[in-house]
């Protein structure tokens, strides 16, 4: 006989000892062959076994339904795509809808993340569902405007109802990413992508094609290396008129660049190459405590003064006789103009003290600053004076002074620059300034040393990089820029 609580939620199962006695009391009980046989250890495998299957499966949907629960991987080369693509392409398949397509999404003023979410067509609680997802791990309230990512969206095949959100990725950090994704059962699971970061130096050499920037950015070059060659450059370069296609070039800059590729900190430009010009830098520190430039012989690059004031301007007006475009008559036209945008910066020409910051009749705002050697240079029809510029203030080289407007008599907003000697105006273009000092001794016997290194990187990574060789790295935000965000 079997006892009432002999079973998986009684209060205690027989227990037999060797002999087959019950060890409560009662003797075993004898096989009835009336009756089937109890087999009892099948079934409790059975039931020991659907509990754990059922407890193994509630353990997994549970960690799917946590969408605060962020999963790090640290990623080896291309694991970034590959993942991205896992996550959105895993639901390609769903019945009704389409095959996903790529959203680039920005965030505009005003707007919360679910509102942009919402401009992706997904319904109102899957936005809500993404929201929440990625509450835990970045600030969904305050929000800015700007901020970006792409959403791998489905449609309906009928093109009725809300479409359907297949994954989302979201860059938090030049090394780091958030990626949503859908489960098996719908569910959405948070990713965290981690890129490993290292330090390099970076030869970038290619061909003129198109601007300057554009040509650069196209190797590799970052925003801030590529405008602090331009600088460099403008002692030499009229970047307007001296630059031709196929103009060769060739940069050298550290940085720190992540596994895909992506340069996420540009450190200090060591060489730079423009039309057969060769410049290395050289740890003799300037006033603005950063590497001066030299040449191949060890002579200072940094020209007297500047040949452009304003980057990237274009000369719309030469020295000499001219009509007046205001005017209408003919009368000498005692300077340069170059022709930009209103609120462009303008340069200090060179090194030296504000002497003058004023309204003077038809320059319209004038700012002229004295350098050394009875040099002086002007600047009129600016739009306003940077912070602090006032007479007696001492500016660098370089230094923002002004910005291009179109006060006076001016047509248009552009620089009208002059130059000035022993206080008389010469031709901006051509004009005789002095020139940079020279290395000798032990700074030009360093000076070799540290450009035979340069030498070395520019043969073993120095040629030409052009199309499918192209790097992708951190000018991929002018490729983004032309894309069309939703």
């Amino acid at each position: 006989m079997v006892r009432p609580d002999d079973c998986w939620g009684g209060s205690q199962p027989y227990r037999f000892d060797v002999n087959g006695i019950d060890t409560d009391g009662d003797p075993m009980q004898e096989f009835d062959p009336r009756r089937g046989a109890t087999r009892w250890a099948p079934r409790v495998f059975t039931a020991v076994a659907g509990l754990m299957a059922l407890g193994l499966g509630w353990k997994l949907t549970a960690d799917d339904a946590k969408p605060s629960a962020v999963q790090t991987a640290p990623l080896d080369p291309a694991a970034l795509t590959a993942l991205q693509h896992v996550a959105f392409a895993g639901a390609e398949a769903q019945p009704g809808f389409q095959r996903p397509e790529n959203v680039e999404v920005k965030v505009r003023p005003g707007e919360t993340l679910q509102g942009a979410m919402l401009r992706t067509g997904v319904a109102p609680e899957e936005a809500r569902q993404v929201v929440a997802a990625l509450q835990g791990v970045i600030d969904t309230v305050n929000i800015k405007a700007g901020m970006a990512f792409e959403a791998a969206i489905a449609q309906r095949r009928s093109q009725r109802g809300p479409a359907r959100l297949i994954g989302l990725s979201m860059r938090t950090s030049p090394s780091s990413t958030l990626t949503v994704s859908r489960t098996f059962d719908g569910a959405l699971r948070l990713r965290a992508l981690e890129e490993k970061v290292k330090d390099e130096t970076k030869v970038a050499c290619g061909e003129m094609a198109g601007s300057f920037y554009e040509s650069v950015a196209n190797v590799g070059g970052t925003p801030a290396v590529i405008s602090e060659a331009a600088k460099l450059f403008s002692h030499k370069i009229d970047f307007s008129r001296d630059i031709h296609e196929g103009d060769k070039f060739c940069l050298v800059f550290d940085r720190k660049v992540t596994e895909s590729g992506r340069t996420i900190e540009a450190g200090d430009l060591e060489y730079a190459e423009v039309k057969g010009q060769k410049f290395y830098a050289f740890d003799r520190k300037g006033e603005d405590g950063k590497p001066q430039f030299f040449d191949e012989l060890g002579k200072n690059i940094k020209g007297f003064l500047l040949r452009t004031p304003v980057d990237g301007a274009r000369i719309t007006s030469t020295f000499g006789l001219r009509k007046h475009p205001v005017l209408g008559y003919t009368r000498a036209h005692q300077g340069v103009d170059f022709g930009a945008g209103t609120g462009t910066p303008i340069l200090a020409a060179g090194d030296g003290v504000v002497l003058e910051a004023r309204r003077w009749a038809g320059y319209g705002n004038w700012l002229r600053i004295r350098h050394s050697g009875q040099w002086d240079t002007g600047y009129g029809h600016i739009s306003r004076y940077a912070p602090g510029i006032r007479p007696g203030v001492h500016v660098r080289q370089g230094q923002v002074v002004a910005y291009v407007g179109a006060t006076g008599l001016a047509t248009g907003p552009h620089l009208h620059y002059e130059i000035w000697r022993n206080g008389e105006r010469v031709n901006p273009i051509g004009a005789k300034v002095p020139q940079g000092t020279v290395l000798g001794g032990s700074e030009l016997a360093a000076f070799k040393s540290q450009k035979a290194r340069i030498d070395r990187l520019l043969a073993d990574g120095g040629s030409p990089v052009s199309g499918d060789e192209t790097p992708k790295l951190a000018m991929a935000d002018l490729q983004k820029a032309k894309s069309k965000l939703r």
